[in-house]
């Protein structure tokens, strides 16, 4: 292997975080796959860059010298992406990004990071119930980039042209009425959930009703289909239970509960066409969106709770 930014970049969220589980949920990876690329990092250095201890892992003095010198370069790379792209903009044009969403925290991550790649740049958003109609939107044109996601294993078909950038990988929450039975657990077994009632969102919107029968042997008896704000006051008055990005806000009558094992899990990405003018800077540009992403893991107790118990492994 050759030693690439994306390498350092790598080195640099380990450190950052202080652990792995951390740092592969920032860089939109899994654990295993963080740890394997960590592992021919440290073969082609020469040694050991991280040792682990009871709070996560710190550098060794390879590691620090390393880390110092990839503090230094991966800044710089950032500043040079972004002069060339001021550059080929001629200080005068006007870039208009048309940007889609599905309900994800990481849209204003990405208007944030195109605002300060690409100064005085003009920004319109639209939200899409469907994943598979913003990829469209994106390989034909009509939006330069959206925010979309899928669950391990269930990726959506390539679409000509288009980029899909991995994010942050994070676990899926449930969402539970505050008067359910379970609701004072720290944590849920899903194995308990096998005879609830839920709110899903309708199932052209991805494809959670194969993924969670598939991961929990049993399908899922959903008796009301609904998303956002409508989902969340169905569940609140006990019509049923729900899945849940961690990052949810945790209103009022309801709780937010991580699930035993952590074993659902949701892929955020992001998309652009290959051809478009977020091409150049699309690693500064998926690091700006991951780093806008960890603002929102504070707007319930649970998500905060889950990752320190998760950080050191």
């Amino acid at each position: 292997m050759e030693l690439e930014v994306r390498h350092l970049r790598l080195l640099c969220a380990v450190a950052e975080s202080g652990s792995l589980t951390r740092a592969a949920t920032v860089l939109g990876m899994s654990q295993p796959a963080l740890s394997a690329q960590l592992q021919r990092i440290e073969r082609f250095l020469g040694g050991a860059l991280f040792v682990r201890d009871r709070t996560g892992v710190l550098p060794t003095p390879l590691g620090r010298l390393v880390l110092t010198k990839a503090s230094a370069v991966v800044p710089t790379v950032d500043e040079l992406i972004r002069a060339s792209l001021r550059a080929t903009q001629g200080g005068t044009r006007r870039h208009h990004f048309r940007l889609g969403s599905i309900n994800t925290p990481l849209l204003s991550g990405l208007v944030g990071a195109l605002r300060e790649l690409h100064p005085g740049c003009e920004i319109s958003t639209r939200q899409e119930s469907s994943i598979q109609a913003l990829l469209d939107h994106v390989s034909d044109g009509r939006l330069e980039a959206a925010t979309v996601g899928y669950n391990p294993g269930y990726e959506f078909p390539a679409r000509p042209g288009v980029v899909v950038r991995p994010v942050v990988l994070e676990p899926i929450f449930v969402l539970l009425p505050s008067t359910h039975r379970l609701a004072d657990r720290s944590e849920v077994d899903l194995a308990e959930l096998a005879d609830e009632d839920w709110v899903l969102a309708p199932p052209d919107e991805d494809q959670t009703r194969q993924y969670f029968a598939a991961i929990s042997g049993y399908p899922m008896r959903v008796r009301h289909e609904a998303s956002g704000r409508l989902l969340v006051e169905l569940v609140r008055s006990g019509c049923g239970i729900a899945l849940a990005q961690p990052t949810i806000d945790e209103v009022p009558g309801t709780v937010v509960r991580p699930l035993a094992g952590s074993p659902l899990f949701f892929q955020h990405a992001i998309s652009w066409h290959r051809d478009s003018a977020l091409a150049p800077g699309e690693s500064l540009l998926a690091d700006r969106v991951a780093a806008a992403y960890e603002t929102a893991v504070t707007r319930n107790a649970a998500y905060p709770e889950w990752r320190a118990k998760n950080q050191a492994t």
